[in-house]
């Protein structure tokens, strides 16, 4: 399970964005959420998934607001799951918590966080991945990001540049310059990945508490 626990940044001094990101990350993963996102304590918020492919695309597009420290966490959900993500316990809840804090201490405020089995592919081994793929993508220009949106919505180049009236070999530049195809390639592998580390990670059994491999 992956549980996602990100926190605005400087909220004290600005807006609340919490209620407009859990409204619109909740209707755009709706149907791939086990709990959706809710607003924990504060401005924090806070949401449950199964699938990797969904956590890391949910890290990524609150990343690209560049207003959250964001904690992925790996590992056991308890069950009966609860009606909210607030209510819900398990060693991906505290993995998220310590990856949240230890997102705020780093340049590109995201950390991920689980409780390893074994010799497989650790946090340690796939934080580092991530957090250069959300570096590369903070510097993205508003310039690249029109094409990549067009792009990523289903459009071809050649639509692109008549939507946004330039030239196609300008759409080819502006794709180079944001680094979309390595982009593209990468977000499946880091996905693979964090699968890997989902599938290695310790649970805890709630009748005996005892760490066991998936």
């Amino acid at each position: 399970m992956f549980v996602i626990t990100a926190d605005q940044v400087g909220s004290r001094a600005g807006v609340d964005h919490a209620p407009a990101a859990t409204t619109l990350l909740n209707e755009r993963y709706a149907a791939q959420l086990l709990l959706s996102f809710d607003q924990t304590a504060g401005d924090e918020i806070q949401g449950v998934t199964e699938s990797a492919p969904v956590a890391l695309a949910i890290v990524l597009d609150l990343a690209r607001e560049q207003r959250w420290s964001i904690g992925l966490g790996v590992g056991d959900v308890r069950h009966p799951l609860p009606d909210a993500a607030r209510k819900a316990a398990g060693a991906a809840f505290i993995s998220a918590r310590d990856a949240v804090e230890a997102a705020k201490r780093n340049e590109a405020r995201f950390a991920l966080r689980c409780t390893p089995f074994g010799d497989s592919v650790t946090a340690d081994d796939v934080e580092p991945l991530i957090r250069l793929l959300l570096m590369a993508r903070a510097r993205r220009t508003d310039a690249g990001w029109e094409v990549v949106d067009l792009l990523e919505a289903g459009r071809t180049q050649k639509e692109a540049a008549e939507i946004l009236d330039i030239s196609a070999p300008a759409v080819s530049m502006r794709l180079k310059a944001a680094w979309w195809q390595l982009d593209r390639e990468t977000r499946p592998a880091l996905a693979r990945l964090l699968d890997d580390l989902d599938a290695n990670a310790t649970h805890l059994l709630p009748d005996n508490g005892r760490p066991t491999p998936r």
